[in-house]
């Protein structure tokens, strides 16, 4: 009898030992959220393939039915003329006094995601952001790969900034675009649990760099050249060259028949 126990607790203490072993070898993109479901932790970089024709450019099926499963925003409407207007502000280039000055004389709301070097550096800009009626969007702490963060440190580079904006001018952000526009199937769902909807965008150019800034003409033509119906439009306002034709680029978007609203009226 002493000997049957003794084979039964080895087989028990081997059975353990192997599944032990065989959880070591999960699949490192497999991430386990903390509301028990596994989900890809797999690097997405958002991309669209641009068109000229006034259509809604290819935003790739997977990464759409990703969003889309995750309540964000992308591309709204086919068939009505309505556009939505973003900008990134992970840094100040002294630009967005002159951009908010252009939206108001437009009256045009637009959406502005900001770090907390923005926010710290720039309190009276955000604030005068949220007295003119513009959306102001979480674009975290310290604008890292989110992909490349513990469920805990995305929840703390969200909820920081969500924290400080909150305290500073008694605003609850509820809009979030992922730095560098990466993501993935785990962060999208970390992020909805905070109560965040992502926004990616339908349209952006090459207007990142401040010390390479493109061709103003050139520019304008590009974004005229990709108006398309549910549009959201990313550009940077650390642009000077945006900051310059943002007035004709407006009344330009407006002539041809379409609407520029917030994304607070988003229509699917």
């Amino acid at each position: 009898m002493k000997k049957i126990i003794n084979r039964k607790t080895i087989a028990g203490l081997l059975a353990i030992l192997i599944f032990s072993i065989s959880m070591t070898f999960v699949n490192e993109k497999d991430v386990k959220t903390t509301s028990g479901s596994t989900l890809s932790n797999e690097k997405i970089g958002w991309g669209i393939k641009r068109n000229d024709n006034h259509e809604q450019p290819d935003v790739g099926s997977r990464n759409k039915q990703l969003l889309d499963n995750a309540d964000g925003l992308c591309l709204g409407n086919k068939d009505q003329k309505i556009v939505y207007l973003t900008f990134d502000n992970g840094y100040e280039a002294g630009y967005t006094s002159k951009i908010l000055e252009v939206l108001k004389q437009n009256n045009v709301k637009a959406t502005f995601f900001i770090t907390a070097h923005y926010l710290n550096s720039q309190p009276e800009l955000v604030k005068q952001m949220i007295d003119e009626g513009h959306i102001v969007g979480n674009h975290t702490v310290n604008h890292k790969s989110m992909p490349s963060l513990t469920e805990e440190q995305i929840k703390k580079e969200v909820m920081d900034l969500h924290q400080a904006v909150y305290e500073k001018y008694n605003y609850e952000m509820k809009y979030i675009r992922p730095p560098m526009g990466e993501y993935s199937e785990k962060t999208l769902a970390v992020t909805n649990s905070l109560g965040y909807k992502t926004v990616m965008w339908s349209f952006a150019y090459e207007d990142w760099d401040e010390k390479n800034q493109p061709n103003e003409e050139k520019s304008k033509q590009k974004i005229l050249n990709n108006l398309h119906n549910g549009e959201i439009i990313l550009l940077h306002a650390t642009s000077k060259t945006n900051t310059n034709i943002l007035d004709s680029v407006l009344k330009e978007i407006k002539a041809q028949g379409y609407e520029i609203r917030s994304i607070d009226e988003f229509v699917n």
